[in-house]
């Protein structure tokens, strides 16, 4: 009898055992390590898996070998701050609180206090968050402070305009400032990118056991057009400019004081610049690997904004903005539809793709669901989760709204396949009304407002409601 008890005892602590074991895994898996890794100014075409033949990304393109390309992905805004912006806040450029590139005396407006980002959502759920790159959303010990919105930890360019510049004078480390000494003058000592690199490594170093959230807001390859000399000499004989560029500043190839410069060879510049960004990423998945934490880690690819035209860049001699026409401040697809991957091992299927029409507000609230925690309710996005598990639960969004405050003011709102682009909105009297069906005309190329006159006013009345009003960043809309 004692040997039958016993005996029982055994069987149920070992059941209760793996029963304990499993429910671990469970929950571990419903906290994946996420990382977002955001290029800088980089185009639909930029990439070789989306189909750039100049050069090739290897380590981006395993990315997308082993998890999901998505081809209907926009950005939040057509320039930094406000895609970022939304981003993290899951609101679209109608409600999220940084809607242009309005600056303060410091170069950045700054999230204001009350702003909840998915960084501290994801604190608040346990995981240890960092940012490394370009925040450009508040200065140091203003609201927008990354430490200030949920960000354990940064360490890069806090101030958008010093980002113009890849050999600074220095970085800031949370509330620090670290000097680089080496580019006192015009040094050309210490490419940012790269520290900024390594700091990033460090960061899953030191944080391979807990959940984390790395924010890898990479600064390539936004003008300048500058690439540290062993990658240059690599492109150089292959892409020989049809012109000498020295940039902005005649004097000198790069501008220490905002302004864009380049090296005298754009074209190698520009291919040198992201064949380093597709390296870090490859050496992000190795660290990943050697930690043994790459089968419970996410990690998401895209860009803050289409293709940009400074610094000697050169769009359309690489195709950057692949089939669409727009580059960076333009509302037309080239200047909003971004790359998007996403590799999660076990979880997304290799080698797949989505057709699912989603931006980035949709980030929040795909990593709230993952991970259980509970979505605010003033947001525009909607989870893309059953996307990566192709599921049949997938809600597709009303409209997607974008809305841009420089030249002359711009608008877009996209509503199944039509897509209403409105111009010069802040000149009534020059104020163009485009409407396009992206179904069969993907470049934008004919406006058929006139023929679909009721379209064109839902949208336009539509587009009237998709914002509130901003004190900092108002926006006169008018139909007529």
């Amino acid at each position: 009898m004692k040997k039958s008890v016993l005996l029982l005892i055994f069987v149920l602590s070992v059941f209760y055992s793996c029963q304990t074991k499993s429910g671990q895994e469970e929950k571990q898996l419903t906290k994946p390590n996420i990382i977002y890794i955001l290029a800088d100014d980089l185009g639909y075409g930029d990439l070789s898996c989306y189909g750039q033949t100049k050069f090739e990304t290897p380590n981006i393109d395993q990315l997308a070998k082993e998890g999901m390309t998505f081809t209907q992905h926009y950005a939040g805004s057509t320039v930094c701050s406000p895609s970022r912006s939304v981003l993290l806040t899951g609101q679209h450029t109608g409600h999220t609180p940084i809607r242009g590139n309005k600056r303060d005396e410091c170069g950045n407006w700054p999230l204001p206090a009350e702003t909840v980002t998915i960084a501290e959502i994801l604190k608040q759920n346990g995981y240890v968050t960092g940012a490394f790159g370009k925040w450009g959303l508040g200065c140091p010990e203003s609201t927008g402070d990354p430490n200030e919105q949920g960000f354990d930890e940064f360490f890069g360019y806090n101030d958008q305009t010093l980002a113009h510049n890849y050999y600074p004078y220095f970085l800031n480390h949370n509330q620090d400032t670290v000097w680089l000494e080496d580019n006192a003058g015009n040094g050309q000592g210490n490419y940012a990118p790269i520290p900024i690199h390594k700091q990033a490594l460090k960061f899953l170093d030191d944080n391979k056991d807990k959940p984390f959230f790395m924010y890898y807001p990479s600064v390539i390859p936004h003008a300048e057009l500058f690439a540290p000399e062993e990658y240059l000499k690599k492109y150089q004989s292959k892409f020989l400019p049809e012109k000498e560029y020295k940039g902005v500043d005649e004097g000198h190839p790069r501008y220490k004081t905002g302004g864009y410069g380049s090296q005298p060879e754009p074209h190698a510049a520009f291919a040198a610049m992201i064949n380093l960004l597709d390296d870090q990423v490859g050496e992000i998945v190795a660290k990943l690997k050697e930690l043994g934490i790459d089968d419970n880690t996410l990690i998401i690819f895209s860009s803050d904004n289409g293709p940009h035209i400074e610094g000697g860049a050169d769009p359309d001699y690489f195709n950057s903005n692949g089939p669409f026409q727009g580059y960076k401040r333009d509302l037309y697809e080239g200047g909003i539809r971004m790359p998007m991957i996403v590799w999660w091992p076990g979880k997304v299927e290799a080698g797949s793709q989505s057709d699912h029409i989603s931006a980035f507000w949709d980030f929040l609230p795909t990593v709230t669901e993952i991970i259980g925690a509970e979505t605010p309710d003033n947001i525009d996005g909607i989870s893309f989760l059953p996307s990566l598990m192709k599921q049949n639960r997938q809600k597709e969004h009303e409209y997607m709204y974008w809305e841009f405050h420089e030249k002359n003011g711009r608008l877009a709102i996209r509503q199944g396949n039509w897509k209403l682009v409105r111009y010069d909105v802040f000149s009534p009297e020059k104020t163009t009304t485009e409407l396009y069906n992206l179904a069969n005309d993907i470049e934008e190329k004919n406006n058929v407002a006139a023929e679909h006159p009721e379209i064109t006013e839902k949208l336009l009345t539509l587009m009237e409601s998709a914002r509130t009003h901003s004190d900092v960043f108002t926006f006169e809309n008018k139909k007529k």
